[in-house]
């Protein structure tokens, strides 16, 4: 049977319940987070193109993923790609593995989003474990089974994959150098056809009626359980369905008095390769942090002398060096990571009035002027933009 592609209004018309969505927010009634969540959906129209019409499992390409725009809790220290992919397939990486902290691979189905309920994860492969030319060139092969001829490098691929992840994860922003990074099916045609009117209205329609109500609605669901649970201003451990087997996550909800600070303090692992915090907004989107200082890893962050790493969450600059910015947002989502960690320790977060915050932390916590931070967010600033996150 032929399909009839509709007038344009109608596929619109396919966007109208998301609109509902204002009814799993923190503040239904809030006009500033109402505005918000209609530039999320916008956010996930401008994602949700690239996954289902840049390229196939035949033509793959990596598409840019989450943080681009902040969309859905990426992780400030990591730039992500996504390729599409079958399991029945045969594909070979190639490319650089440049100076990055981490560099990785990931398969699976089901990508948030794009069905109702996130699919399994089923590989996950780490650039280091590969056999790298002398400059750093790679070159890897993902099938069901090693190719007879092959004696390279090679990952296995399950018969129910749909995509490859790549993540990119930087300690120095900017100082590292990136990966570069090829992807390209086997045997397949060499020429890409021109999608069908099908092809269009099939993936438009998915698009316009599915994910971009499924994306947001996924996340405003976990974010009321965790309110659900109480964890406001408490922390507690989680897993995120352990798409990266090695990392450890910790969470809560964070929620303060514009003349109230947070004080975040906690423990290191006494091994580990990597640890991060950011702030998430109220509709679990990363707060700006290419701009603002919102989120501190391992590199970035001050230790105090007792090796406990403290920062502070406050509306106005605290003068410190560990200060987490929530860009004007009261109240939202703090998510941390330990990778590679012998422990797993749970922060704390303690409130206390703004006037009276040196008071609470080490007589040794350095005082940052106005210049100093200016000179800080400038590093910040540039070194993100050197970055490949498009």
């Amino acid at each position: 049977m032929s399909v009839k592609l509709l007038p344009w209004s109608d596929y619109v018309d396919l966007l109208k319940p998301a609109e509902n969505l204002i009814g799993l927010t923190f503040e239904p009634h809030n006009e500033q987070l109402r505005a918000e969540l209609y530039r999320q959906l916008l956010m996930n129209l401008s994602q949700g193109y690239f996954l289902y019409f840049q390229a196939d499992a035949d033509h793959p390409d990596w598409a840019p993923f989450l943080n681009s725009v902040y969309l859905l809790q990426p992780n400030p220290d990591d730039t992500y790609q996504l390729a599409p992919v079958r399991g029945d397939g045969a594909y070979r990486i190639v490319g650089n593995r440049g100076t990055v902290k981490l560099l990785t691979f990931s398969t699976g189905a089901n990508m948030m989003g794009m069905a109702d309920a996130p699919g399994k994860n089923f590989g996950y492969f780490d650039a280091d474990d590969l056999a790298l030319g002398p400059n750093g060139e790679l070159e890897v092969i993902l099938s069901a089974e090693r190719p007879a001829d092959h004696r390279g490098n090679w990952w296995p691929l399950h018969p129910e994959a749909e995509f490859v992840m790549v993540r990119q994860r930087s300690y120095a922003w900017g100082v590292e150098r990136e990966a570069s990074l090829a992807i390209e099916r086997l045997g397949a045609p060499a020429l890409k056809p021109r999608p069908s009117l099908e092809t269009i209205d099939c993936q438009m329609r998915a698009l316009l009626s599915g994910f971009t109500q499924r994306l947001s609605k996924m996340w405003l669901n976990y974010q009321n359980a965790v309110l659900q649970r109480g964890v406001i201003n408490q922390i507690e451990l989680a897993d995120f369905g352990g798409a990266v087997p090695a990392q450890s996550y910790w969470q809560g909800i964070f929620r303060f008095a514009p003349d109230e600070a947070l004080i975040l303090e906690t423990e290191l692992p006494a091994r580990h390769s990597y640890w991060n915090v950011q702030l998430n907004d109220e509709l679990w989107n990363a707060v700006e942090f290419v701009q603002r200082q919102s989120s501190l890893n391992g590199h970035q962050a001050r230790l105090d002398g007792d090796g406990k790493f403290r920062a502070v969450i406050s509306l106005e600059d605290p003068g410190v060096p560990n200060w987490l910015d929530p860009v004007g947002t009261l109240q939202g989502m703090i998510i941390g990571r330990w990778y590679q960690a012998d422990a797993l320790p749970i922060p704390t977060l303690k409130t206390v009035p703004f006037a009276e915050l040196r008071q609470h932390l080490p007589a040794d916590t350095p005082r940052v002027s106005a210049e100093e931070r200016t000179e800080q967010l400038r590093t910040r600033r540039i070194g993100a933009q050197l970055r490949r996150r498009w």
